[in-house]
This record gives C-alpha cells, sequence and structure tokens, in this order.
C-alpha cells in the first residue's frame, strides 16, 4: 500500500488557511511591508507555485515601505522569470525596493489606486567597521545604485540622467505623477478596470 503524498511544508500554510487559499486560487500575492528575506522567501513560493499549476496571469498587490534591495531583487528577478505573466497592483505607498519589484512587469500591467504614493532614491548603507570594509561598501552602494537607475530608466522611459537627478534626495510621486513618470500604466479605482 502506497503511503499517502505529504504536501511540502512551504506549501502548508496554503493548506491549511482558508483566506491563504481563496487568494490561491484566485491567482493572487500580496507584498506588504518591509521588503526582507522573510517576504522574498513568502513572494517566491507563492509565485512558484501558481507558475507550476497554471500559466493563467497573477496579480500582485504591494504596498511596501522598501527594505533590502537583494531581497527586491529576489521578487523582481523571479516575477520576470516566470511563465505566467504578472500584473503589478500598488496601494498604499510603493517605495525604495518596493518600486523595484513594482517595476518589474511592463507599464501596461503597472497598476494602482488613486492614493498611492511612490518614492524612489538612492540606496542607503549601514555597514560599520575598517576604513577599508567602508570603502569597499561604499564602492558596492555606487554599483547598486547605477545598476537601479538603469532599471528604473528601462522601465519608464526616462533618461539614466533624469533619474540620478531625481534620486539624489527622496523622489515622492502621487499616482498621477507617476503616471506620467512611466511608472504607472493605470490608475484604477474598481477591481472591474484592471484589463
Amino acid at each position: 500500500m502506497a503511503e499517502p503524498e505529504v504536501p511540502d511544508a512551504a506549501f502548508l500554510p496554503t493548506l491549511i488557511d482558508p483566506l491563504a487559499q481563496k487568494l490561491f486560487k484566485a491567482r493572487t500575492v500580496i507584498i506588504s511591508g518591509e521588503i526582507n528575506q522573510v517576504v522574498a522567501e513568502r513572494a517566491m513560493t507563492q509565485l512558484l507555485a501558481l507558475a507550476a499549476e497554471s500559466d493563467k496571469q497573477i496579480t500582485v498587490f504591494i504596498n511596501s515601505q522598501g527594505g533590502h534591495v537583494e531581497a527586491g531583487d529576489t521578487i523582481h528577478d523571479l516575477i520576470r522569470f516566470i511563465t505566467p505573466p504578472v500584473r503589478m497592483v500598488g496601494t498604499g505607498w510603493v517605495a525604495s525596493a518596493g518600486a523595484l519589484i513594482f517595476v518589474s512587469v511592463p507599464r501596461k500591467l503597472r497598476y494602482c489606486l488613486p492614493n498611492t504614493r511612490f518614492l524612489l532614491h538612492q540606496p542607503a548603507g549601514g555597514m560599520g567597521g575598517t576604513a577599508s570594509d567602508i570603502a569597499i561598501e561604499a564602492r558596492e552602494i555606487v554599483k547598486m545604485r547605477e545598476r537601479l537607475n538603469r532599471i528604473f530608466a528601462r522601465e519608464t522611459g526616462q533618461t539614466i540622467d533624469r533619474i540620478e537627478d531625481d534620486t539624489l534626495r527622496n523622489f515622492w510621486l502621487d499616482a498621477e505623477q507617476a503616471k506620467e513618470y512611466g511608472l504607472v500604466g493605470k490608475i484604477v479605482s474598481k477591481q472591474s478596470e484592471l484589463d
């Protein structure tokens, strides 16, 4: 007699939590709060599970103050990696590493609710230590800033120079400004307005 199949531990919350089950059936992922390794793992697990289930569109809702750039990179790259198309809906605020995740999809699939605010800025470091270590960290931050500027220029249609100038300090945009800037494809007030 064959042993019963035991689901992978990563899927247990989805199988146990009725709310998570409904979101899974609706092919919806929520990214909320600080972008860190825990959020990246949760988003990766959900996205890969949905991609394994079918090639139908996935909707990601994001409300984040940003956080760890590499955790944001992980989610950004995975969204671009999987086969199903992903549409992104920003709400509340979409800042820093959250904005990096937001632009992982084509502009026509980037939506936001009317009161969403966006924040772009250059990365900051929190390194201490020897002068040599601080110098290494500074070089890495400069490389990261240049890479992020290239991504935002490519995804918004703005020039690298414009992105560099705008992100020297915190650069806030409301929903309409973000649409004009090329971050957002469409501002929506109702779920029925999602294409």
